[in-house]
């Protein structure tokens, strides 16, 4: 069954899933997504907190 993103709980819900498997830069930017749809900037914020490190997007 293919997985569908359409809102920020289901990247931060794959953000978590992913983590758990030790893929911390796939889940940092799937945490990224989240933060990104999250219209709430300290949610965002913490969203961004629960998976530390460095942005990993490249932005054109």
């Amino acid at each position: 069954m293919p997985l569908t993103f359409n809102t920020a709980a289901d990247y931060l819900s794959a953000a978590r899933q992913v983590a758990v498997t030790g893929r911390t830069t796939l889940a940092r930017l799937l945490a990224e997504e989240a933060a990104d749809r999250t219209s709430d900037p300290a949610e965002a914020a913490r969203i961004l907190r629960e998976f530390p490190g460095p942005g990993k997007r490249q932005e054109d």
